[in-house]
C-alpha cells in the first residue's frame, strides 16, 4: 500500500528532533523487512539513510518494546544492533526508525558472531530472575515476561502453556501437549541456568554483517533466560554454519545437556509458527512433543 506524504513528513520531523540536522525526505523505498511490518528504506536529502518499519496503531507497544531491547543489547556493548532513533505515531500508523545498515554486502564472519553472542549471555546485571521489566512480541504474538525465579515453572507457564492456550482458540490440540506441560518442571529441574540477557528470536533471518564483517543482530524479543534458548533457536529454519558454533564454544563452553533441552526450547517457537502461521507447523510441533516424551 502507498503510504501517505504526511506520514513520511512526522517520520522525519521525528528524525530531525533526535538529530538536531533539517532535511527534507528524498525518497521512501519499500524493502524486504518479513511478513509482519511494512519496511522502508528512507532516504533524506542530507543523504542519510533509515530503515522505518510501519504498522497498525496496536503495533506501537511491540515498536517500543523492540526499541528498548536494541538500546539494551547495545548497552551491552557485546555485539552490534542498529541504534533506535524515533517511534512513535503519525496518520493513524506505528512507526519505528532505526540506523540503516548496509548488511550482508561483505565476509561472513560466523566466528566472531558465535564469540559476541556468549559475551552477549555474560549480561546479568538487570535480571531480577527470568523475564523481563516488560512483556514484548515473539513475531505478532504477545510475549509474557512477568520475573520468576524458577527457570522450569516460567518455561512452563509462559512460554509452552501460553502458547498451547493460543494454538487451542485457533483450533489446534495435541492429545499429549498437556502431559508433556505438565513434566518440563522436571525436565527441567537439574537443570539451574543463570539469568542472562538473550535476544530471544535468533534465527538465520534475525543475524547479517557488515561491510567489514562486523555481526549484527535484530528484531529481538529480548529477556532474561537461560543462555540456551538463543542457541537453540540458531538451530531451526536453516541453522548457522558450524563456525559459529566454535566461536561461541570458545568463548563459553556449551553445556553437556543442551541437546536434552534444544528441543524443549525450539517448541516455543515452532508453536509460535504455529500460532502465526498454521500449516506444517502443527505436525512438526507433534514430532517435537513425541520426541520430548521420551526423555527420561
Amino acid at each position: 500500500m502507498a503510504e501517505a506524504q504526511s506520514l513520511w513528513i512526522a517520520i522525519a520531523a521525528a528524525i530531525q528532533t533526535q538529530r538536531d540536522r533539517p532535511s527534507p525526505i528524498q525518497h521512501a523505498q519499500p524493502v524486504g523487512g518479513g511478513c509482519i511490518n511494512r519496511s522502508y528504506r528512507l532516504l533524506l536529502d542530507d543523504g542519510s539513510a533509515w530503515f522505518v518499519k510501519l504498522n497498525q496503531l496496536d503495533c506501537l507497544t511491540a515498536f517500543e518494546a523492540e526499541a528498548e531491547a536494541l538500546t539494551a543489547i547495545a548497552a551491552s556493548q557485546t555485539i552490534r544492533v542498529p541504534t533506535p532513533i524515533a517511534w512513535g505515531e503519525a496518520d493513524r500508523t506505528a512507526y519505528l526508525v532505526l540506523e540503516w545498515l548496509d548488511l550482508d554486502r561483505g565476509p561472513s564472519d560466523w566466528q566472531k558472531l558465535g564469540a559476541d553472542l556468549a559475551r552477549l549471555h555474560r549480561q546479568t546485571h538487570s535480571a531480577q530472575g527470568f523475564g523481563w521489566h516488560r512483556d514484548n512480541v515473539i513475531g505478532q504474538t504477545p510475549q509474557i515476561n512477568h520475573w520468576q525465579q524458577d527457570w522450569g515453572g516460567f518455561w512452563q507457564t509462559q512460554r509452552i502453556q501460553f502458547q498451547l492456550d493460543l494454538a487451542a482458540q485457533k483450533g489446534y490440540r495435541w492429545p499429549n501437549a498437556k502431559v508433556l506441560c505438565d513434566r518440563i518442571p522436571e525436565i527441567l529441574a537439574d537443570h539451574q541456568p543463570q539469568p542472562v540477557l538473550v535476544h530471544g528470536d535468533l534465527w538465520s533471518g534475525n543475524a547479517g554483517f557488515l561491510a567489514d564483517g562486523t555481526p549484527v543482530i535484530f528484531d529481538p524479543a529480548t529477556y532474561y533466560g537461560d543462555r540456551e534458548v538463543d542457541l537453540a533457536m540458531t538451530e531451526l529454519f536453516g541453522g548457522f554454519p558450524s563456525a559459529f558454533y566454535d566461536g561461541y564454544r570458545q568463548a563459553w563452553p556449551i553445556d553437556a545437556g543442551y541437546r536434552h533441552r534444544r528441543d524443549l526450547y525450539n517448541l516455543y517457537h515452532v508453536l509460535n509458527h504455529v500460532n502465526l502461521f498454521g500449516g506444517g507447523y502443527a505436525q512438526q510441533a507433534q514430532r517435537l512433543i513425541d520426541r520430548l516424551l521420551q526423555i527420561r
